[in-house]
């Protein structure tokens, strides 16, 4: 009987035990939450770094009204959604916003989101999104802004895909979106958004393939870039803006990487310096229904006007 008795206490540790670590599927947060709590809809959690421990792989952090939600590395797949707070924010200072260092297999979506690094404080936020690891990242519906490097920065060892849907990626002191590989290709697409005040708009740096299209470079100083170090950089630009930049709307090569720009119904106007150039080692085809009105024929491409 002692025997059984010491049993059924140990089953009973061992199921109260797997009880309180269980994760769930769907945990919210709110701006007046508690870490201590489950992360429920009737007790949600205050962080999302609080949260993440509380959620299943694969599943899913949603606010459930305004608030500032703090700086997160994630580590697994999990969609993280700031729609129902209306105003569901990353603020950081002398960090990084948000750190995708996940598995190989694992898909990570961030929806929703306003991520502000604080540009002026003097401590300003490093980079909003940061993406190292993961078989793919999805950026949707954010605005992005004030990081003392970039906006959107995809620095990777393997290869991985991203795609950035209807996001706003402006007032940084490095690019809106900057993409680079190590190793295997970096593969991204835009669609709908906008970068603006940035360094370069957006970066195709080592064995990058970048895809844009129905977006818009506006006041960076460079507006579209293909700049590898090394490797190869791809830039396809389709349905789109680059505009009153203080350089270049578009440029392609310049360093000792292979750069690669095409461009398709594109319109390039008002740019300080000229509309489209090809530097050393860069290349820029242009499938003859763009327009550059800012002048300055670019090196090795057509020349300014309807193309």
């Amino acid at each position: 009987m002692q025997k059984a008795s010491v049993l059924k206490v140990l089953a009973f540790l061992v199921v109260g035990t797997a009880l309180v670590h269980a994760q769930a599927s769907r945990t919210w947060v709110s701006g007046v939450g508690d870490d201590a709590n489950p992360c429920s809809r009737t007790a949600p959690c205050k962080t999302f770094a609080g949260a993440i421990s509380k959620t299943a792989p694969g599943g899913e952090i949603d606010a459930l009204d305004p608030g500032g939600f703090g700086a997160l590395t994630i580590t697994k797949a999990v969609t993280l959604d700031g729609g129902g707070g209306q105003v569901a924010s990353v603020l950081v200072a002398g960090t990084n916003g948000i750190v995708v260092q996940a598995g190989a297999s694992d898909v990570v979506i961030i929806r929703n989101l306003r991520i502000n690094g604080i540009s002026g404080s003097g401590n300003g936020g490093f980079n909003g999104i940061r993406f190292l690891s993961g078989k793919a990242l999805g950026i949707e519906n954010c605005t992005i802004f004030g990081f003392t490097q970039n906006g959107i920065d995809v620095n990777l060892a393997s290869a991985a895909t991203v795609w950035i849907q209807g996001t706003t990626v402006a007032n940084n002191t490095g690019n809106g979106v900057a993409v680079s590989s190590t190793v295997a290709s970096a593969t991204v697409g835009i669609d709908h958004s906008n970068f603006n005040l940035n360094s370069f708009g957006v970066l195709a740096g080592n064995n990058s393939k970048v895809t844009v299209t129905n977006s818009a470079a506006t006041g960076n100083a460079f507006g579209f870039v293909a700049q590898p170090n090394a490797g190869t950089g791809e830039l396809d630009i389709h349905n789109s803006t680059a505009s009153n930049n203080s350089n270049t709307g578009i440029f392609s090569g310049g360093m000792a990487g292979t750069a690669t720009i095409g461009i398709a119904n594109v319109s390039v106007f008002n740019n300080a310096v000229t509309g489209l150039f090809a530097g050393a080692n860069g290349s820029l085809l242009s499938y003859s229904n763009n327009f550059n009105s800012s002048g300055g024929a670019p090196s090795g491409a057509a020349t300014p006007g309807p193309q």
